[in-house]
């Protein structure tokens, strides 16, 4: 035992315990029977996340100490005598303090989803509804009914198999029209998602349509030049116009409904205005020289704007169709709308606003990703957006397809709603500052497909942020509160490949992240931008991994087939200083892609994993080579070190997961599970559990001491290629191929007090059945039963309703109450009775009760009655025949008795010895019946039938009679 006072070293570093421990123990000391002289002692320092371990080398004996967060020094175990510690020293091998542990952890047993963030748009049409609460979006060959708050999917309506190529809303917002490639036109109730009718009517696909104001025409625009007016309620054609020589892409209807005017643009560069009143073409207006992309009507409804790919927007006045002004854009404009005088942005533009009365604003959107908002006098451009996240160089072709894709006003003060090529929808609102000029803000970001999922990480202390790398040049960081995109990061010019996060001492987090085009890029969250590149590396970047302890320096690992130490020193707290980053060690590490890094806990090691089928330790800063951990068949895809073992995990493409030692490279467990490719591992519970996910698309929850796979979960379609666990909040966020992310809460204490308040619910209902059934309510015993799912107890209540006069009618009430679900369930119970033959009376009782009340159409249509029907039939076969089997043998038996019945009855008077009077013969008949009735009765009714019969010897029957009246004697 050693005496130690700690009060000199509370609050302390663990630096300055170790030297007072090292001073104390300079003396002889007893451990394990052995008495080891240290003087002077040796020590090493590790410092291992919130526990760091101290080792004391004393000669060929190293000593382990453990220094907790929450105590300056606790050893072992720790014994307080006033103000000294006593503990006990225990002598540990290195090789054995893989398996120590500080303290006893509680162990997750159960992580549920409670967010989910799925692609919802795929590009093309799309449409908002008259509140702006909800965007109709298309997805692929289905359609998407999305919360426009927080990109909630509320619905999704299933199509035909083939992509969406139009859509259009009532008015009213109650039904949503679509049409496909299939040319089908289709009407659907949102209420129900169900449609309501479909109609084919072009010759080639339908590319826009619109609702009258009235909701009772529908216009169609198609592939094949032709404009077609509907009725929505009919389904048939009222109006069919052709004239356009190639694709009409636009269509819309005169805002005033007093007014049926019908206006279309088309690929064939001009705009066509129809009447439906004559059916005919009022009017052609070409100035376009290329494809109109969008129209639109001003408030007064006199004015039609019309913008197209030839970088012109044009005014037309509907008085006499006439061209009033062209506004040259510089742009290939996409989308064209009117701001309207209510709207704030009429209001934040009132000082630039002209004086001309009959003056309206509008604003436009293009190829190159910025809004311009013009005034209609003089064609002045009011406001130009100087950037945006989807701004593209005019002077990059590829880019150049990148940008706005549509636009339109959202109502009331809701502001615009712009959508990019990339599925973005930007929700922006104006704001006047205070030195009085108008600025555009951007509220909202709906990412509509994320596409493939590579990389993902928390971000910030409280880590309200989610930094995502997909397949696209741009990082995106989610707010999750809302599952909103907060903002991109932008500067890559290849796929983003892998990130790291860290937050400094002072609260600022950091992102580092590597790409295919060979660069690694360090940015600031606060100020969303850039503050370093480093450029070295002669192939894609595969892997970065931040330090831990320091924060001073960042590792990274590319397709050359080299590690990169990059050093943190030049960082600057003034986030405009961009700096270029340094390297401080370079090392050829590995004979084919680094896929995977990991840095220790006190940041004298990395580890790095390879399509090589090794991973490698090396000694920081200078890149020393260590031991090579050998044993997997496939490329290893991630590694982490352990929170507060010498150990470090790998997952492979060989389908295990192994933990080594990190001082001999031995392999000490080997996990097995999943199906194929482990792509992601991430240690859990300080090290007690750990997570990974896989190619075969699941998530599973792993138990390093028990090698057991607690739990594992299937909420994603494909590949899992991300995997991220929250430093505080130990929460997971997933990702994939997919393009989904899920977010993962633990869910083991809810689990627990659930499972604890539905035991105690058991019992309270447990003991309300029991009362129903001391006070012979049936029907609510039988509902009890049902809930608390205890078929015996069911099964008893329905044998004693059975034992009863009024059973059929008792029965017939207790089931009258029960749901579709609750009948299902009885069904189950009665196929499991009816295999029984001491309970299949009770069950066939109950299954003709049943088939009694539902009628055979709610039957059918119960879920899973084909097989519940395929279990009754068979055994109810067999016990109708043996009971038919039973009624035969009785028949036998009445033909038996009644042959024995072979001589006829004496009519006479039969005289009573006892009785001196006489027996007239016809009460001597009807006496001599009821007694002969009686007997066969007793004979039927007797087990011994036949013995009695014969044994019955010489036996004389009283009071039979003959046909004639006269009394007999029969003797046998």
């Amino acid at each position: 035992m050693v005496a130690v006072d700690l009060s000199r070293i509370i609050g302390c570093t663990a630096e300055t315990a170790v030297g007072c421990l090292a001073s104390r123990l300079s003396t002889r000391f007893h451990a394990d029977s052995d008495s080891i002289s240290v003087d002077p002692p040796t020590y090493i320092a590790s410092i291992t996340g919130d526990h760091p371990i101290v080792f004391f080398i004393a000669g060929d004996h190293p000593i382990v100490f453990f220094i907790a967060g929450d105590l300056p020094v606790s050893v072992v175990h720790l014994q307080k005598l006033s103000c000294t510690f006593i503990f006990t020293v225990t002598i540990y091998p290195l090789s054995c303090y893989r398996t120590q542990r500080m303290t006893s952890v509680t162990l997750k047993k159960n992580y549920r989803c409670v967010q989910s963030l799925q692609q919802f748009y795929s590009g093309g049409p799309y449409t908002v509804s008259s509140d702006g609460s909800f965007i109709a979006c298309a997805c692929n060959d289905t359609i998407t009914i999305v919360d426009s708050s927080n990109a909630s999917i509320k619905s999704t309506i299933e199509g035909d198999s083939e992509p969406v190529t139009a859509i259009a809303l009532s008015p009213d917002d109650k039904c949503l029209f679509s049409a496909s490639h299939s040319r089908q036109i289709r009407v659907w109730d949102l209420s129900s998602l169900k449609c309501l009718r479909s109609w084919k009517g072009h010759q080639g696909p339908v590319m826009a349509m619109a609702c009258h104001a009235s909701g009772g025409l529908l216009a169609t625009a198609g592939a094949d030049g032709k404009v077609l007016v509907w009725d929505v309620d009919g389904g048939f054609c009222t109006h069919y116009f052709k004239g356009h020589k190639g694709v009409v892409t636009s269509v819309i209807f005169h805002p005033d409904p007093t007014r049926l005017l019908l206006f279309s643009g088309s690929d064939d560069a001009t705009v066509r205005v129809w009447d439906l009143t004559s059916t005919k073409c009022v009017a052609t207006l070409e100035r376009h020289r290329s494809t109109v992309t969008s129209i639109a009507i001003t408030e007064d409804g006199w004015t039609l704007l019309s913008g197209g790919r030839d970088q012109v927007v044009n005014l037309w006045n509907l008085h006499d169709y006439s061209c009033k002004m062209g506004v040259p854009t510089n742009e290939a404009i996409e989308a064209v709308c009117v701001i309207r005088t209510t709207s704030p942005f009429s209001s934040c533009m009132r000082g630039k606003k002209m004086t001309d009365p009959p003056a309206f604003q509008f604003f436009t959107v293009g190829e190159h990703g910025i809004v311009r908002i013009w005034n209609s006098q003089g064609a002045v451009c009011l406001f130009q957006q100087a950037s945006s996240d989807v701004t593209v160089n005019k002077d990059d072709e590829e880019e150049a397809k990148r940008g706005f894709i549509s636009a339109v006003m959202l109502p009331s003060s809701q502001g615009m709603l712009c959508v990019t090529a990339d599925q973005e929808f930007l929700f922006y609102s104006p704001t006047e500052s205070p030195e009085g000029t108008f600025q555009l803000n951007l509220n909202k970001r709906l990412v509509g497909y994320n596409e493939e999922i590579v990389d993902m990480k928390f971000l910030g202390v409280e880590e309200q942020f989610l930094a995502v790398a997909t397949s696209v040049e741009q990082v995106r960081v989610y707010d999750l509160s809302s599952m909103s995109c907060s903002y991109v990061l932008a500067g890559h010019t290849d796929i983003v490949l892998c990130m790291d996060t860290c937050t400094t001492s002072s609260g600022r987090t950091l992102i580092v992240t590597g790409s295919k085009d060979n660069t690694v890029r360090l940015w600031d969250s606060d100020s969303k931008r850039g503050i370093g590149v480093g450029r070295g590396h002669m192939g894609g970047i595969g892997a970065v991994a931040f330090a831990k302890k320091s924060l001073t320096f960042f590792v990274s690992g590319s397709s050359d087939l080299t590690l990169k130490v990059w050093s943190l020193d030049d960082l600057s707290d003034d986030v405009n200083d961009a700096f270029s980053l340094k390297t401080k060690a370079v090392t050829a590490a590995h004979d084919k892609d680094i896929n995977a890094l990991a840095v220790a806990p006190n940041d004298s090691l990395v580890c790095s994993g390879s399509q090589d089928r090794t991973a490698r330790i090396w000694k920081l800063p200078e890149l020393t080579p260590g031991v090579v951990l050998r044993g997997h068949k496939r490329g290893i895809w991630s590694v982490e070190f352990s929170p507060v073992d010498q150990c470090v995990i790998t997952a492979s493409g060989d389908k295990t997961i192994k933990i080594w030692a990190i001082t001999d490279g031995s392999c000490l467990k080997t996990f097995e599970g999943h199906t194929s490719s482990v792509f992601k591992v991430q240690f859990l519970t300080r090290g007690a559990q750990f997570v990974s996910c896989g190619a075969d698309g699941l998530v599973k929850l792993w138990t390093v001491k028990t090698n057991e796979c607690v739990a594992t979960y299937d909420q994603h379609e494909d590949k899992v290629w991300a995997l991220t666990v929250g430093k505080k909040t130990e929460m997971l966020a997933t990702g994939g191929s997919d393009a989904v992310i899920n977010l993962w809460h633990d869910s083991t204490a809810a689990d627990k007090e659930d499972a604890f308040r539905k035991e105690e619910e058991g019992v309270l209902k447990g003991q309300e059945l029991e009362n129903a059934v001391l006070d012979a309510n049936y029907t609510k015993a039988i509902h009890l039963a049902f809930e608390l799912r205890r078929p015996h107890k069911l099964f008893e209540l329905f044998a004693e309703l059975c034992r009863r006069k009024d059973a059929k009618d008792q029965v017939t009430q207790a089931l009258g109450v029960l749901s579709t679900e609750e009948y299902h369930q009885l069904l189950e119970y009665i196929r499991e009775w009816n295999t029984k033959p001491k309970l299949c009376h009770i069950a066939q009782f109950v299954l003709f009760q049943v088939f009694s009340i539902l009628p055979p159409t709610e039957i059918i249509e119960m879920r899973g009655i084909g097989e519940l029907l395929e279990g009754l039939i068979p055994y109810s076969q067999r016990h109708y025949g043996r009971i038919d089997r039973l009624e035969r043998s009785t028949f036998l038996l009445d033909y038996t008795l009644n042959g024995m019945s072979v001589v006829e009855p004496d009519m006479g008077v039969v005289e009573d010895p006892k009785d001196e009077s006489p027996v007239g013969p016809t009460e001597a008949v009807a006496e001599g019946q009821e007694r002969a009735n009686e007997e066969v009765s007793k004979k039927r009714s007797s087990k011994k039938r036949k013995s009695k019969i014969s044994n019955g010897g010489n036996k004389k029957i009283k009071g039979a009679v003959s046909s004639d009246g006269a009394v007999i004697s029969v003797t046998k």
